[in-house]
């Protein structure tokens, strides 16, 4: 195991380097007619799929389990990037010193146990969920264990290994007009893509944040000055040069690969059911107000409050998998708090507490929890004691994710960690084994293997395990 070991880089508030280092990686994929008869959704779809399965020679190999019976249709993966601390939120330690439990207190949850007085909501419905107190990584770099949770493998440099997300939808395909992937507002960039597999299993990126005045994902319509009847005439049109170069003799596979790219493409712009998926549309002000959209931390550098947007892109979530979509990521946060841990939590985690007992409670009003998941992720924790800028450093050894629906089980407090939040005390839960247990969840034989390259074959996890306590 490795062990985790305080930054050596200079602390601040934003945190360490190798975490503000981390930008957005705009895909190539995007929604919607880019200008006139130039560049389309579909010739972007068709470039994005370029890589196909027949082209990487990845495919499932025989030999598994076989198709398991899904409990989980959809999921919904909060990712609070930059590693947020378990005493301050899930797993508070209030026996411990000072210096290992932090400045707050707790609260108490319906079934006994104790969340950090962060978290009073959450608490309150902590019924309807279960947190794993003894998740373990392998490494306390940013980059690699957002890689590691994302794919399940740490980074190499002989093999790019695909997302879960890329795998869900190589495996699973749509459930409905809309993208089986979709990432709010983007990809994570340190979260790699779709690796050895085709790229057409990439993450859909909005490019727009749902938490934006105006929000309006790219291009995501017809352009202004096209009428309906002017694209349809387009769309004829191109069918017309189609069918011509059929006549021709030309390749139909390929024909009929591009056809399959421009249908998607005319789908996604004509369909009523996929263009109000991707809006906020319809929400009433008590919706926006059970996600805590008004909910704001710290006065910011203009001295002022600011809504921090995590209740829209929660919102705009759920209505994706309400409309078919099998796995949506969505980010919030910067939460690499090497200086002031306190106020990193103050600022950020009212909106946060507000958001997951909203998402929470949404989901069951609406008989949706039990076939959504819903899973919030960081890449690991924070050392057990405060440092000397009264912050917390990289800990990957014992940290803290929750779960709500999707088959698992509910009101769970799973495994636990030492007096101190540092090692598990009881029921290790290696990440693998989580991913693995998700896979399961979700129909997917995680012990399956993929062929890359033609002649290597590779498991969806390595070595994972299911947890049976977890469902």
């Amino acid at each position: 195991m490795f062990s985790s070991t305080p930054s050596q880089k200079s602390p601040d508030r934003s945190g360490c380097s190798g975490f503000r280092s981390l930008l957005s990686r705009r895909q190539s994929i995007q929604a919607g007619v880019l200008g006139g008869l130039g560049l389309s959704l579909g010739d972007l779809l068709r470039m994005e799929g370029r890589a196909d399965d027949t082209a990487t020679q990845a495919f499932s190999a025989a030999g598994s389990t076989g198709k398991l019976i899904p409990k989980t249709l959809s999921v919904i993966q909060l990712h609070l990037g930059g590693g947020w601390p378990q005493q301050e939120s899930l797993d508070p330690k209030p026996e411990a010193p000072v210096e290992y439990r932090g400045s707050f207190g707790v609260t108490k949850t319906r079934n006994g146990d104790v969340f950090s007085d962060n978290f009073p909501r959450t608490a309150a419905i902590a019924d309807k969920v279960t947190v794993i107190r003894s998740l373990v990584g392998r490494i306390p770099d940013h980059q690699q264990a957002t890689y590691h949770l994302f794919t399940g493998y740490t980074p190499t440099a002989v093999i790019d290994y695909p997302q879960m997300g890329a795998i869900v939808s190589h495996e699973l395909g749509g459930r409905g007009e809309l993208p089986p992937y979709i990432a709010i507002p983007n990809n994570h960039s340190f979260a790699g893509s779709t690796g050895f597999l085709s790229s057409t299993y990439a993450a859909f990126d909005l490019n727009a944040d749902p938490g934006q005045k105006g929000f309006k994902v790219r291009d995501f319509s017809i352009p202004d000055g096209v009428s309906a009847e002017r694209f349809e005439r387009r769309r004829s049109a191109r069918e017309i040069v189609e069918k011509q170069i059929r006549r021709l003799e030309a390749d139909p596979t390929t024909l009929d690969t591009m056809d399959d790219f421009y249908k998607r493409a005319y789908t996604l712009l004509t369909s009523s059911q996929a263009q109000a998926a991707f809006t906020l549309d319809g929400e009433t002000e008590e919706m926006m107000q059970l996600y805590g959209r008004d909910v704001v931390g710290l006065r910011g550098p203009d001295n002022r409050f600011h809504p921090k947007g995590l209740a829209e892109r929660l919102i705009l979530a759920r209505r994706l998998v309400e409309a078919g979509t099998r796995f949506v990521t969505v980010t919030y946060g910067s939460w690499d708090s090497h200086v002031d841990v306190r106020g990193n939590c103050l600022d950020q985690m009212p909106a946060l507490d507000h958001a997951i007992a909203g998402l929470v409670t949404d989901l069951a009003q609406r008989g949706l929890l039990d076939t959504t998941l819903f899973w919030v992720t960081t890449e690991f924790g924070r050392t057990p004691k405060v440092n000397s800028t009264n912050g917390r450093d990289h800990w990957a050894r014992c940290y803290s994710n929750l779960l709500a629906g999707g088959g698992f089980a509910k009101g769970l407090i799973y495994g636990a960690s030492d007096a101190t939040a540092a090692e598990p005390a009881r029921d290790a839960v290696p990440l693998e084994d989580l991913l693995f247990t998700i896979y399961h969840q979700l129909g997917i034989d995680a012990d399956k293997e993929l062929v890359a390259f033609g002649t290597r074959p590779i498991e969806i996890v390595k070595s994972g395990k299911l947890v049976k306590g977890l469902i």
